[in-house]
């Protein structure tokens, strides 16, 4: 031990294992699997060495920021799913669901769980409200308590600093992401796992913090006794990694191939769809590099020696799965880089300083269209197309990719501020968005206003050099037709909203 690398744990607190526990406690807050997990992996090595059953205690809470019925909808999925998956309790795993009912309810259920734990295994997760969350528990765990990294391809410690660009960090990818991609999570580490078998939770934890039933799981009734104070209803998107499974095979089978042609065209239905059970954890990005890679019958002597920072030729595979690398590699871990390096990677004055100087001179220009929170989240724009992308966003908790650049021009446009802009963006996505409040997501908002991106001429108002988009050049551009129709004004949105405010 370890089998998981170093560079992907790291000590919360200074304690080292209580030998005498009576379990290994998984505490699940972001990798929300079973499979392709490094903290599961961790877990289990923690289990095998000390020979203890291994518990994995997943919650949730209802008054983390932005809760609502969708995105707890979303988690109770995959929830059930474990639950039925873990229900005997065979090999030494047992699962501890708890669903808080109204805010609070789950307050000292970790500290007790811990307090018979000889170790706790956590989720190295960088942005949100999780890395406080990990600081306050290891004021309170008295055993060894470790946070595992399984974000992404790249360990988060494996770079020393963020970067600026998109074309910069591709660079450090292609001088070093080879060192790590031999380093898989195992892809079902509970096959064939003969743990001692867990003792039964003390009846005073249990009858204080009762388990969710798979019943109450699955159900509506349970859904809606869940004191949210966000209305925001449920997508017709379903979590768990059962559907994460059957939305990346049907993309790898289907889709994949016509990707790079086809994924800018709102009407080719050419995207991945995977990002919302990236974001939730329901799926690993290992997962999918493997077995993207097996189907380009890949291996690492395809590899270009030349790391240049260009966009295609370093993988040595098809310009489809290139392209598609570029996006789940790159962009996604640019962001977490940059979340796992910046304390401020969800505030203004993360923007590069070109950035922040252009917008400032231009911060009083005179603006054709205002629009409040409210007109924007209910879709009552002048803009057709600005209007259907938003319609989408509140009806299926996503934006097609290239309309989500759009959607983010627009409102700097239409706001009386890019201070303004920004709240508004965060608030919309992280209201509505299946794959919000993501270091991804983050990166898509702040790209809008200048982040990983350059100067552009010529000047203009309101924007200045920061990179221009209009509707009318994106109709140009790609195909938009079916799309207008589908989530045209025939599609009314009820929009819950609050005034933004700087979380």
């Amino acid at each position: 031990m370890p089998s998981v690398p170093e560079v992907r744990i790291a000590a919360a607190n200074s304690s080292a294992p209580v030998t005498n526990g009576e379990y290994v406690l998984y505490w699940m807050t972001a990798f929300r699997r079973l499979r392709w997990n490094f903290a599961l992996d961790r877990s289990v090595e923690w289990a095998r060495e000390l020979k203890k059953p291994l518990l994995i205690f997943e919650a949730l809470r209802c008054d983390y920021p932005w809760a609502s019925e969708r995105f707890h909808r979303f988690i109770l999925d995959g929830m059930a799913e474990k639950a039925t998956r873990l229900r005997s309790g065979r090999a030494g795993v047992a699962y501890f669901p708890y669903v808080e009912l109204k805010p609070g309810e789950g307050k000292g259920l970790l500290r007790a769980l811990g307090a018979r734990a000889c170790v706790v295994v956590t989720d190295d997760y960088p942005s949100f409200f999780i890395p406080a969350m990990i600081k306050s528990a290891a004021k309170r765990l008295r055993c060894r308590f470790e946070a595992v990294d399984s974000n992404g391809l790249l360990p988060l410690r494996a770079a020393s600093k963020d970067f600026p660009t998109a074309y910069s960090f591709r660079r450090f990818l292609q001088k070093n992401l080879a060192l790590h991609l031999a380093n898989a999570p195992v892809p079902n580490p509970l096959a064939r796992l003969n743990l001692p078998r867990a003792k039964r939770l003390p009846a005073e934890v249990v009858a204080k913090w009762r388990p969710a039933s798979e019943k109450q799981l699955r159900s509506r009734e349970f859904l809606q006794s869940i004191l949210v104070h966000n209305e925001v209803g449920a997508a017709s998107m379903r979590g768990g990694e059962t559907p994460a499974q059957k939305v990346w095979h049907e993309f790898l089978n289907r889709r994949l191939k016509e990707y790079s042609e086809s994924r800018n065209h709102p009407d080719a239905g050419g995207t991945s769809e995977i990002s919302p059970y990236l974001h939730f954890g329901h799926i690993s990005s290992h997962q999918i590099f493997q077995e993207l890679m097996n189907r380009e019958r890949w291996s690492e002597s395809k590899l270009s020696l030349r790391a240049n920072g260009s966009r295609e030729g370093w993988w040595g595979v098809r310009v489809s799965a290139e392209a598609f690398l570029d996006l789940l590699v790159t962009w996604r871990e640019l962001g977490f880089n940059f979340s796992s390096h910046r304390k401020d990677d969800s505030k203004y004055s993360s923007l590069p300083g070109w950035a922040q100087s252009t917008l400032s001179k231009h911060a009083r220009d005179g603006r054709e269209h205002v629009y409040t929170l409210g007109e924007f989240a209910a879709a009552r724009t002048h803009d057709p197309l600005w209007n259907a992308a938003q319609r989408q966003l509140v009806i299926d908790g996503r934006i097609h990719n290239y309309l989500r650049m759009l959607w983010g021009k627009k409102i700097l446009e239409w706001t009386r501020s890019p201070q303004q802009a920004l709240k508004v963006m965060i608030e919309l996505n992280n209201r509505y968005a299946l794959d919000g409040r993501d270091p991804n997501s983050y990166s898509g908002i702040f790209w809008c206003l200048g982040r990983y991106d350059h100067p552009w001429g010529p000047e203009r108002p309101v924007f200045g050099t920061v990179r221009y988009m209009s509707s009318q050049n994106t109709a140009r551009k790609v195909r938009v037709k079916r799309y207008l129709i589908k989530y045209g004004p025939q599609q009314s949105v009820r929009c819950i909203v609050h005034h933004p405010r700087a979380r």
